[in-house]
């Protein structure tokens, strides 16, 4: 037999290899980890001023995050043998999805608070400086001057991208899909991407994509902290490795929109002593209390996100 059919596959057939194989892993799984999860009552509460149509989620197993954040750390154990680029995505996913997991099991046994926010955020803080130490390198459009900037630029991006994606999740399949979108652009669309690198997304895509077939209104499953939090940062982490920093704002547009909204929200709320600009935030419950069903949220999300990175795909092929 010819050595070339011998050959490991190589570029976009070891892509789709692994987003198969991970899809196929975690469909099986998933009917099992839900049956579980609701044999021992790890059920999604929600917060009192949510709409009637969340209140009914109440109960939904939440934590499914923990499946496709597993295969993917897997996926990228596995080739770190060969490709150690994977390292600073694995870091993001252990260190984020942990600190999602317990901010997942204080919600569960003290109400929907978690972790407080004014805690939250410099743990993120702090979990993000190994995973900028890693991924740290030169950044497309930042002068060799400015390098000194790299470095904290680099972990606002990966706390801030684990904010921005679990403020984006709570409605049916809005968070999960938009990742999926990024993650493939990421990892396809950007040029250069690296094997270590290919393989967490790639992994992270096929569960994804299995956590939708569960996730899709009406949702039977919920990812949780530790799904929104360790794909965020898994994210920033892949971008910062190739030196899209500063592409990661038009890569996440949707995250960012859906993070801004809340800044501004929160700004406007104590700066005018108790008004507001939206009706709620984050953004998605404006569009909710306005009428629109989950579905067509997610959908509306979905091809603004797809058209923000087939625009970061064009330019980051004309910068190079």
């Amino acid at each position: 037999m010819s050595p070339t059919l011998l050959a490991a596959p190589t570029g976009l057939a070891f892509d789709l290899i692994t987003v198969a194989a991970a899809f196929l892993i975690c469909l099986a799984l998933y009917p099992l980890l839900i049956r579980r999860f609701r044999s021992v009552g790890v059920g999604q509460v929600i917060q009192a001023e949510l709409a009637p149509e969340h209140q009914r989620k109440a109960g939904t197993p939440t934590g499914g995050g923990i499946l496709f954040v597993a295969v993917a750390v897997v996926g990228g154990l596995l080739s770190l043998r060969m490709h150690p680029g994977a390292l600073p995505s694995i870091v993001a996913l252990v260190l984020f999805g942990g600190l999602g997991l317990l901010d997942d099991l204080r919600k569960l046994r003290v109400g929907a608070i978690g972790i407080p926010a004014r805690l939250k955020f410099p743990l993120q803080l702090v979990l993000a400086i190994p995973v900028a130490v890693l991924a740290y390198g030169p950044q497309v459009g930042i002068p060799t001057a400015l390098n000194w900037v790299i470095f904290p630029l680099t972990v606002l991006a990966v706390a801030g991208a684990a904010n921005a994606v679990n403020l984006t999740d709570g409605l049916d399949g809005l968070a999960a899909g938009l990742t999926v979108i990024a993650l493939a652009a990421c990892v396809l669309l950007l040029p250069g991407a690296p094997a270590g690198e290919r393989a967490v997304g790639m992994a992270l895509v096929g569960g994804l994509l299995a956590f939708l077939v569960f996730n899709r209104h009406p949702a039977k499953i919920f990812m949780g902290d530790m799904g929104a939090l360790g794909l965020g940062a898994t994210l920033a982490a892949l971008a910062v490795q190739q030196g899209w920093v500063l592409l990661l704002l038009l890569l996440g547009l949707v995250f960012v929109l859906v993070t801004l909204s809340v800044i501004i929200q929160v700004t406007y709320f104590k700066a005018t002593g108790g008004r507001r600009v939206f009706k709620m935030t984050p953004i998605q419950f404006t569009f909710q209390l306005a009428g629109w069903s989950e579905n067509r949220i997610a959908l509306t999300f979905w091809s603004v996100g797809a058209a923000a990175a087939l625009a970061s795909g064009w330019i980051a092929h004309a910068l190079r």
